[in-house]
Order: C-alpha cells, then structure tokens, then sequence
C-alpha cells in the first residue's frame, strides 16, 4: 500500500494512536515495537477495541481486512505524518531548546490561539513517536501549528524537520543538557541548531533571543530573523519588572503592553513570555490580546508552579533539571524574601562523564547562599560528600518533610523526571 493509499483511509479516519489503552472508535492503530513491546501482537485487540485499521510489520496468523502490512511501522507512521504536512501551507513552528521548550510553546500557542485557530503539541509528545502524532492531529481547518521538538542526540532535530517541515523557529536557550548523548555543550548547540539550519535553507523565519551572542551566531543566514531580548537591537524588548510572587514583564519596545502579570515563577522565565510576545506580534495579534492570553495561562505538570499549601508555599518545579536551569532556580529562590527556605533538589540525569562534576557545581551554588535547610535526593548528590540531608529516592525525602511539621516556610522542589520529586508533596 502507498502512502497516498494510507492517507486515502486516514482521511476518513484522521486519528491515530499508538496505544492499545488510549484507543477510540474509528483510531487508526499503529503498531509500534521496541525493545520491550511489540505493538503487533496487539493489533487484533485493537480492532476489537474499535479501532477502523490496524497498521502492521508483522502479518497476524489470523487474517482481516482491515490489517494494513508494511515494512516498518514507524517510518510509515512518519511518512504519513509528512504528506499530511504537505496539504497546507499554513506557519509551523518549531521549538526546541534545553530549557523551556514547554512552557515557551505553551505561551506561543495561547498567544496564537488568540487570533487564529492553532494546534499543538499536547503534553510532552516531543519526540520521534509523537511528532508525528502531534502533526497528524492537526486538522484541516488548522490557520496555526506549534510544534515541540525534544532531543538529546546529534542528527535527531534534523530528522524531525524532515517531516514537519517547519517554516518558522524558535530555540529557546543552549545549556548543560543531555550531555550523554551531545557529548558537550558544543554538541548541544550543534543538535539544536539543527533546526537553524533547516530553516537558513528553506527560506525560514527565526525567533531569536538576541541577548544570547551564540544564538545570534547560529542564526545567521537565515533570510527573516527576529529578535527579542532585553538590549537595544531587539526588535521586541522587555524587562522584569517584578518576579514575587509571580514574573511580571515590562515590553518597552516593539508592542504597546505596559506590564503582563503571569502566573509564572522566576525572572528565568523572562525570555519565554517576550518570545511569545514576539510571535504574537509578529503575526499581528492585537497587544490586548497578547496580554491576556499571557496573563491567563496557568503552568501545570510541575513547571513553574506555585503552590500553597498547609500555610507554606512551594515552586514546584519537578518536571526536568539540567544543571543550567538548577542553577537559574537556586538563583532566582535565593533572591526571594522569605524567612524560612528549603532546598529539596534531585539528581540530574543524562550528563555522562560530567555528571559528578556539575552535581558538585551546584552543591557549591548552594553553598553560597542560607537556608534553613537543603536535602539532596538520589542520583550523584548521594555519591558526593557534602554537609546537606541527604536522601535515596523522592519517597524518603516525602517522609522527612512529613515529620518535620514546617509553617510559614517557602520550598524550592526541582529534579530530573526520572526523580519523581512531586512526591514530596504526595
């Protein structure tokens, strides 16, 4: 079967899945393999299930019709998701970066959806299996597309371009993150500027936060840049204008929007909401319309969250860490004014040969500055001497801090994914 054939049924069938527990009726079921599963031995339940189709690389024993055989699952998933791509010719966004990424596309996409009808990526499937999903559920009266793109590996970025094909970019920042797989913050600039590339020669458009020098340098040849940043030659400027409780940002230049009061926490999240503004102007959203779509975004899954709870208050800030955005969370906590702080960090995962040596970094940040107390959770903070409560896992930090009966006291709960520190919180 063709790949026009294929989308010849996925026109009258235009959802896909690649989960048996996530099925709808009339889902076109991609069966999907990996090391530990293989979507195949599931195809006929999803049928079952109520699934139109089932797209296979491996032929079931018992025959049905609606099993379509190919050669590879995935790479049919992708083909697809790229001819779907090709019928429009609408913006699609692009973003990627170490830091950021979600909360950077989450505001574009609120900002966007105030003038036109956009789609995005839901949740965090920002990799080789749901790019694909995501631009597959794009539908046909889309105006809009944000696209995330997550990567911890060279070439990964340019795969991704390969069938979404972006017109437009946005990478958010270059820090310490997925080291294992870039190999050092050179290969991590490389990785992410693969989508750069792409768009320096297929007459794209980039976003481009001006204040970083190394940004700047990535971006150059590209036919349309625009700038945002906090320096004079932005063409969209703006400042801090207060970050407690919450970050309120101050645009002086390229729109008319005195003060946007978010409901994020941390000044470091300053280049996401000028980013956002930026779009938003650049596709001509109204500036009242870009302030409240900014002003009313809630952040959720642990990003940026502030939380009270039990007359103490919590940023909760657990969905990932890297050792550039610990370091700009410790800073921005310890420029707080509260009595009473506490650290309550996880490891960080995926750094490679550097990973004891940028624990020890932030175990020297932490140093710097009082609390009224620091424990350190799992990953290399336990491998390391240091004079801080030291714990195994997030179930044993989540015990302590039940048996310490705090008040009035202000929490700082930040760690990889794979630390699970929400827990804290139960």
């Amino acid at each position: 079967m063709t790949i026009e054939q294929l989308y010849d049924i996925y026109r009258q069938y235009p959802s896909a899945q690649t989960d048996t527990r996530k099925l709808k009726a009339g889902d076109i079921f991609f069966a999907l393999k990996g090391p530990n599963f293989n979507g195949n031995q599931f195809a006929l339940a999803a049928l079952e299930a109520g699934s139109a189709y089932a797209v296979v690389d491996e032929a079931p024993v018992t025959p049905d019709s609606r099993i379509i055989v190919v050669d590879d699952v995935l790479t049919t998933l992708q083909q697809l998701a790229k001819y779907h791509r090709q019928q429009f010719n609408i913006p699609f966004i692009a973003i990627t970066g170490s830091n950021g990424k979600t909360t950077t596309k989450e505001l574009v996409y609120t900002v966007l959806s105030a003038g036109y009808k956009t789609y995005t990526t839901q949740g965090n499937l920002n990799n080789h299996i749901g790019i694909p999903l995501t631009i597959l559920s794009v539908k046909y009266d889309a105006e809009m597309a944000v696209i995330e793109m997550g990567a911890n590996h060279l070439k990964e970025i340019a795969s991704y371009c390969e069938y979404t094909l972006p017109t437009h970019g946005i990478i958010t920042n270059c820090g310490k993150a997925h080291l294992e797989g870039f190999g050092s913050l050179e290969g991590v600039r490389k990785g992410k500027g693969e989508l750069f590339d792409y768009l320096r020669a297929h007459n794209g458009t980039a976003f481009v936060m001006w204040d970083y020098d190394y940004l700047q340098t990535m971006s150059a040849g590209i036919p349309v840049v625009v700038k945002y940043g906090t320096g004079g030659a932005a063409d969209v400027r703006g400042t801090v204008q207060q970050s407690e409780p919450f970050l309120t940002v101050s645009i002086d230049k390229g729109a008319n929007i005195p003060a946007i009061q978010t409901q994020l926490v941390g000044s470091y999240n300053l280049p996401n909401v000028l980013v956002a503004v930026t779009t938003g102007k650049f596709f001509k959203v109204p500036d009242e319309k870009i302030k409240k779509a900014i002003e009313d975004y809630i952040p959720s899954n642990s990003r940026s969250q502030l939380i009270e709870k039990n007359g103490n208050k919590f940023i909760l800030d657990a969905y990932n860490a890297n050792p550039t955005s610990m370091k700009a969370a410790i800073e921005n906590f310890a420029g707080i004014h509260a009595q009473h702080k506490v650290l309550m960090l996880g490891g960080m995962a995926e750094l490679g040969q550097e990973s004891l040596q940028e624990h020890e970094a932030i175990i020297a940040l932490i140093k710097q500055h009082p609390w009224k107390a620091v424990v350190l959770v799992g990953g290399d903070f336990v491998k390391i001497d240091h004079p801080f409560i030291k714990m195994a896992n997030a179930t044993e930090a989540a015990d302590w801090f039940k048996s310490q009966q705090f008040n009035d006291t202000y929490f700082l709960i930040k760690g990889s994914r794979s630390m699970q520190m929400e827990k804290v919180l139960g």
